[in-house]
């Protein structure tokens, strides 16, 4: 069983992502950003240890705080940064598809690099405040 850092409401919460969002479009966009930024960010000891603590409902003192004020901050951001390239697909069984709502216009190629560079921005800034606090 995996844990993750931070839930949907949160991520919904404190970013640009709708909160109608279907939770299905972006749990694996949240699994992924943990596992290829927030781990290598950790190491796999505490990783682990913090997975265990949240599996276990055992997480409390400064480790709560080290989630709650570090690494959920990086996580959405990270999240974010992964999921906006992918947001306006869809794969199915009759191929690749591009939404296009008819109340809107969809984004440049430009503007979609841009807002994953500001969510990466983001990210990297609570990445170095988080490594600042483990030093």
């Amino acid at each position: 069983m995996k844990a993750l850092f931070i839930t949907i409401t949160e991520l919904k919460r404190k970013s640009i992502i709708d909160g109608n969002l279907d939770p299905d479009k972006i749990i694996q966009f949240i699994e992924l950003a943990q596992d290829t930024n927030i781990q290598m960010q950790l190491g796999t000891k505490l990783y682990e240890k913090l997975q265990n603590d949240i599996i276990n409902d055992t997480l409390s003192g400064n480790y709560q705080t080290l989630v709650d004020e570090y690494i959920k901050p990086m996580l959405i951001w990270y999240t974010q940064a992964s999921y906006i390239p992918f947001a306006a697909f869809t794969i199915s069984n009759g191929g690749v598809y591009k939404h296009n709502s008819e109340n809107s216009i969809s984004a440049e190629m430009s503007e979609i690099n841009m807002l994953v560079r500001q969510a990466t921005d983001k990210a990297e800034f609570y990445t170095n405040r988080f490594i600042d606090h483990m030093a």
